[in-house]
């Protein structure tokens, strides 16, 4: 069983995303945890063995987040590639911000930086929470 723990997602990570989409009196059994933990673990295993095959036919040994939005994309994961995709180029952006503050030294720069990164981070999350939270129609 250690064994198999290893190769999840640490549950206490996976206890804490469920927690910030629910409301704040709702309880999330361990069982419920646990398997969440195994989808989300497969999950990730799915997406990146994708990414990791066109990879491999493509003659690279590094799998980037291109090729993760890509295989998102190829799995009919289109909502979250498109999301991904959007996070990505952020970052990226953000990451070139902060070098180039970095070389002239300039930590007032760097520190905006990071909080427009943070706030992007959390305007790029937000419709992924809102359509996990949503009921579909077709339900009562």
């Amino acid at each position: 069983m250690d064994n198999e723990q290893d190769s999840l997602l640490p549950i206490a990570n996976v206890g804490r995303i469920m927690k910030q989409i629910l409301p704040p009196t709702a309880k999330i059994s361990k069982e419920c945890k646990q398997v969440m933990q195994e989808c989300a673990t497969e999950f990730i295993s799915f997406v990146t063995s994708e990414a990791s095959d066109k990879c491999q036919k493509e003659n690279r040994k590094t799998v980037n987040g291109d090729d993760v939005c890509w295989a998102l994309s190829a799995l009919g994961f289109d909502n979250y590639a498109e999301a991904i995709g959007r996070y990505l180029h952020k970052y990226r952006q953000a990451e070139r911000e902060k070098a180039a503050n970095q070389s002239k030294g300039d930590e007032a720069s760097s520190t905006k930086g990071s909080r427009q990164q943070q706030e992007e981070q959390t305007e790029i999350h937000a419709p992924l929470q809102r359509r996990v939270s949503e009921k579909p129609a077709n339900q009562s």
